[in-house]
């Protein structure tokens, strides 16, 4: 069992993710491209030599490529993914290791690392189950619950279903605020109000008052939910009609500057013309 506060945990991506999960694993060691941010271990190759379970926080799987293939990867170690990346691609990434005798799994986190941080996150973990049972110890030190849901790239297929209903929920938060606004409601007593309906999701805990306060201090970048929606269009075979409307929205705040804002940002993309 692999158990939390152990020294032979790192963290490849120490941006917010990777930093909460440094936190709450007690991992020691972390790498980042941001010299600021490593912690122990001026290069990721120290962080593959001396750790025997490796968090990957990237921003897609082109990247996790890059760096799997710049470092030795010994036989034995564990490569926890929790990237949002193309679930073809992390499958494909499994199968490769699988055959150097390294262990994978796509370990999506359903959350943000706020929430990480108050251990109310899901994860959900593509892989061998043997493994993913090795390391639930770890899990659970961040984590709520934690899903096997299937072999390699079945942790992103299934992160890329829940963020489509969870940015779904965001934008109909954001044009529900901005209706109210226009019907002159008190935007406080409308979020009130919204929690106590049917209406109610748990996006309105996490963004109702950030959208009113327009309050974007990033939990979220709002490019990082892009990238997720176009994953979404590209991995479906039929058209899904909701997530292109969404992805219009999100291409528009990216082009109002709002990219790296909090993805409740979105309502501004409503708000202006």
């Amino acid at each position: 069992m692999i158990e939390p506060n152990s020294a032979s945990i790192g963290i490849i991506g120490m941006g917010l993710m990777g930093s909460a999960l440094m936190k709450m694993t007690g991992a020691t060691r972390g790498w980042d491209v941001d010299a600021t941010r490593c912690v122990n271990a001026s290069t990721s190759a120290e962080v593959f030599e001396h750790c025997e379970v490796v968090f990957l926080c990237l921003p897609h799987t082109g990247i996790v490529r890059e760096v799997l293939g710049s470092v030795v990867l010994k036989a034995g170690l564990i490569i926890v993914d929790a990237s949002t990346g193309d679930p073809r691609e992390m499958a494909a990434v499994g199968a490769e290791l699988a055959a150097r005798g390294v262990h994978y799994l796509d370990a999506t986190i359903s959350g943000s690392s706020a929430q990480l941080l108050q251990r109310d996150v899901l994860v959900m973990v593509g892989g061998e189950g043997a493994v993913c049972e090795r390391c639930r110890p770890m899990f659970a030190s961040f984590a709520r619950d934690v899903v096997h849901v299937g072999p390699w790239g079945s942790g992103a297929k299934m992160k890329l279903v829940t963020n489509l209903v969870l940015g779904l929920n965001r934008a109909a938060l954001a044009e529900g605020l901005v209706l109210a606004q226009q019907l002159d409601l008190n935007l406080t007593d409308a979020l009130d109000v919204m929690r106590r309906s049917m209406a109610y999701s748990r996006i309105m805990d996490t963004k109702g008052e950030k959208m009113i306060a327009q309050d974007f201090s990033t939990q979220a970048k709002l490019s990082q939910h892009l990238k997720d929606v176009r994953l979404m269009l590209a991995a479906s075979p039929i058209p899904l009609p909701l997530t292109e409307t969404h992805r219009a929205l999100l291409e528009k705040a990216e082009a109002m500057g709002l990219g790296d804002a909090d993805n409740s940002a979105v309502i501004k993309a409503i708000i202006e013309p």
